[in-house]
């Protein structure tokens, strides 16, 4: 039995008015499902993700206005959490924001769900778009962030552009997780990227954190 198949409890029969949290992580569930079912996502159809959740349609339109927007969020539900920084150091809070990305780049490749989720987003370009500025661009502004708060505090130089250096930082993982996709991601990784690339940014008499 497939897992579309294996279906929650209909909330249609249920007694008064369903909870709104409730129904919206039914119908995510329910476009996880139908994915890892192998349904591309053009294939995918409001009829059948209300049908695999036990809803109706109304429930699915009331909450996004296509199934694009849809989609965007249920790649945010399959992704891991972020992870709480810190805040003891430039370099702590460096090496946690690229933990979270090792492991949201371990869980796409163990996950067919994610793999599929993540290569199905960049064919559609209303999808990238959504996913970029509401997911991506937030941890990159976090990151921006994180090096800002390094210059106040002396632990980075002043004169290196903050855009171009957290590509420094984030730039081996992702080149591990969509270029070189035989390559491992080692426990550790991150330590090595930070240390590695702080030991020719920080100011000359700052001293190893």
């Amino acid at each position: 039995m497939s897992r579309a198949e294996s279906r929650p409890p209909s909330y249609g029969s249920a007694r008064g008015r369903p909870r709104s949290k409730a129904v919206e992580q039914a119908i995510l569930e329910a476009v996880l499902m139908l994915l890892e079912d192998g349904v591309p996502l053009a294939d995918l159809s409001v009829e059948s993700i209300a049908r695999t959740a036990g809803v109706g349609k109304a429930a699915i339109y009331r909450r996004w206005s296509d199934k694009e927007d849809l989609f965007v969020d249920v790649i945010r539900a399959a992704e891991p959490a972020e992870r709480e920084l810190p805040g003891t150091s430039m370099r702590d809070d460096l090496v946690v924001l690229l933990e979270s990305l090792r492991q949201r780049s371990l869980a796409g490749r163990s996950s067919a769900v994610l793999h599929t989720a993540h290569a199905q987003m960049r064919s559609s370009p209303k999808i990238w778009a959504a996913y970029h500025s509401g997911v991506i661009a937030p941890r990159r502004d976090l990151g921006v962030e994180i090096l800002r708060r390094g210059q106040l505090n002396g632990e980075l130089r002043t004169d290196i552009d903050l855009e171009l250096t957290i590509d420094m930082f984030v730039g081996p993982l992702l080149i591990r997780t969509f270029v070189r996709h035989d390559s491992d991601l080692p426990d550790g990784l991150p330590e090595q990227i930070v240390d590695t690339v702080l030991h020719g940014l920080r100011p000359v008499s700052s001293p190893r954190s």
